[in-house]
Parts: structure tokens; sequence; C-alpha cells
């Protein structure tokens, strides 16, 4: 998954399986399942956001920015 709109695919796929499942313990696994992935998407949306604002401090303020976000402009290690 390398795209939001790849992440929001994951999701609906999650609850589009939720919908399908009638079993109670397959429910219960999906559910957990569904969990971990509103986890990881839940840090990745957080992760936008804070790349986000770094652009806008850059788009504000320029390059005198730069010192105070050191990974704007780099491939992240």
């Amino acid at each position: 998954m390398s795209s939001i709109g790849e992440l929001n695919k994951h999701l609906f796929a999650a609850l589009d399986r939720l919908d399908a499942i009638s079993d109670t313990k397959e429910i219960e696994a999906e559910v957990a399942r569904a969990n971990a992935i509103v986890e990881v998407a839940d840090r990745i949306t957080e992760n936008s956001k804070v790349t986000l604002q770094a652009a806008k401090l850059y788009a504000e303020h320029g390059d005198k920015i730069l010192r105070h976000l050191p990974l704007i402009g780099k491939a992240s290690e």
C-alpha cells in the first residue's frame, strides 16, 4: 500500500468483509483484523498530517525554516 487512495480501498474492503460474514467466530476474527488495519491507518493519517504541516511551513517561510524541518526535500531513511 503506497497511497492514501489504496489505504481507503483497504478500509472499505474491511467493511465489505465484515458485512459479508455471518459466523460469529469469523466476525470476531475479522473485527480484530479490521482494528489492526484501523490502527495502522490512523498512524499513516497522522504522518500525512505532519508532512502537510511541514509543507505548509516551508511554503510560508521558505528556506529559513529548513533547519527546523530537516527531512523536507530529502528521502526518508
